[in-house]
């Protein structure tokens, strides 16, 4: 008799080899145990393998059930989410869906769910995520949700999960969970982080993101261990009628004259400690060849110093910060998020402007309660550097500033998506301040490269007004 086991993050198989054909592509022999091991994750291919051949096997993997999952909230799905559902069942429940910051990715999870009827974990990049997710479950289902991250080990037939804890405990509960869901699944293609779909027997598989696309190429892994990309949807087709229609607002900044010329200066004497040395930023170990020779020697370590001085002046500088009061004068009455790149950015406009500022450095407890804060209304705006780029459910804000922001494409993508849930006449809109005349103007020519930026936009002068 054939017998599958789930043994610490894998699969542990004895039987007939000539029994076991259908499924040798998936096997390797051990010797040490005298049987085949397997990638947990190859369970469903292997299981179907072998029944479709009438193989009979004794299956000691499985240690999740089916169950009756029922949302007692009752929503009605929209079309492109009932869209989305119909092609991850066509792939045989597994694969990625695509859409747009609050466009309802929760809700196709949840159907998920109810389609599938298998326990069932949900993998959260933050714990703010993980959070979210928890009360977002435990709200459309009659059952207690499971918490598995900050310090919480608590394991239900539905349960949340981050990548990292994910990653450490998957080797023991692996076989607890017949569907897995990754929620910002462009996260999971890191060393780390696949080891949670790895050591995972779930033969259904459900990947959700804005933008599964990586610049290190690796969304074909996330195809690997998720399933086939197999639906779609980006901003421009749910804008107006699912998502609120916005505005891209570009307000190029010109620096006071004793900032440039300190900018000119620093920008140069780090380009000619660049070129000096042969270092060639835009390859593959740019950067850290860049870091490894600053490290060597006084005169690299003043260039170090001179990068600094260039990147904090483009990314905050008077006239920058100018800029910032003249938006928050122009949407006072309006709630809003101010997004930098870094936190000295951000506690530099928190000070200048007392607003609440959240980085990675915030406590949990402040977190929470400065988003409840400003959910309710009673803080008007918010800066964060990155933390609130993801997933996080922030309230019906319509302005976002980036004051300063990576070349990444998918960042930006979902800062925009920040601001987009609609309501009854609603029109979002999305500054982007960009220092004249410095590295800035390629970083946001470089992540402008998206489908949800190519339409018209408006150029304003650093005061808001129309640039003729």
């Amino acid at each position: 008799m054939i017998r599958i086991t789930f043994d610490r993050g894998a699969l542990r198989i004895s039987g007939d080899p000539e029994r076991l054909a259908p499924a040798a592509k998936w096997l390797t022999w051990d010797a040490r145990i005298s049987a085949y091991r397997a990638q947990a994750r190859h369970y469903g291919p292997i299981a179907l393998a072998l029944h479709r051949a009438g193989e009979a096997f004794h299956d000691e993997a499985r240690g999740f059930e089916k169950r009756d999952f029922h949302s007692r909230e009752g929503l009605t799905p929209r079309p492109h989410q009932q869209q989305a559902m119909r092609a991850w069942a066509e792939q045989e429940h597994n694969g990625v869906v695509v859409m747009p910051t609050g466009s309802g990715k929760s809700l196709v999870a949840r159907m998920a769910i109810e389609r599938v009827k298998r326990d069932a974990i949900v993998l959260a990049p933050t714990i703010d995520l993980l959070h979210q997710w928890s009360e977002q479950m435990g709200a459309a289902f009659d059952m207690p949700i499971g918490v598995i991250g900050g310090g919480e080990f608590d394991i239900q037939p539905l349960t949340v999960c981050t990548y990292d804890s994910a990653a450490i405990h998957m080797e023991r509960i692996g076989d607890r969970f017949g569907l897995l869901i990754c929620d910002e699944c462009h996260h999971l293609p890191t060393p780390t982080n696949r080891l949670a779909a790895v050591m995972s027997i779930a033969p259904f598989r459900l990947g959700l993101t804005a933008t599964p696309e990586r610049t290190d190429g690796g969304e074909e892994a996330i195809y690997e261990l998720l399933g086939p990309l197999c639906h779609r949807v980006e901003i421009a087709h749910l804008e107006g009628e699912y998502l609120a229609p916005y505005d891209l607002e570009k307000i190029p900044v010109i620096l006071d004259d004793d900032e440039r010329q300190a900018y000119d200066a620093a920008y140069a004497h780090y380009r000619g400690f660049v070129a000096a040395n042969g270092i060639r930023l835009g390859g593959p170990n740019g950067w850290n060849n860049f870091i490894m020779f600053c490290a060597r020697s006084a005169e690299g370590r003043a260039a170090f110093k001179a990068y600094q001085t260039q990147k904090r002046i483009a990314r905050a500088s008077r006239a920058k910060l100018r800029a910032v009061w003249g938006l928050l004068r122009r949407h006072r009455t309006e709630q809003s998020i101010l997004f930098t790149d870094d936190n000295a950015t951000a506690y530099a406009i928190g000070e200048t402007f007392f607003l609440p500022v959240i980085t990675h450095k915030t406590k949990l407890a402040e977190r929470k309660a400065l988003l409840a804060a400003f959910r309710a209304g009673e803080v008007k705006s918010m800066v964060t550097s990155r933390v609130l780029n993801e997933g996080v459910d922030v309230p019906d804000v319509a302005v976002g500033i980036i004051v300063s922001g990576t070349g990444s494409v998918r960042e930006h993508v979902q800062r925009l998506g920040r601001i987009l849930r609609p309501r009854e006449g609603k029109r979002a809109v999305l500054y982007e301040l960009v220092s004249e005349d410095t590295a800035e103007q390629f970083t946001s020519e470089r992540r402008r490269q998206h489908a949800a930026y190519q339409k018209d936009q408006l150029i304003l002068d650093e005061n808001g007004g129309q640039d003729e």
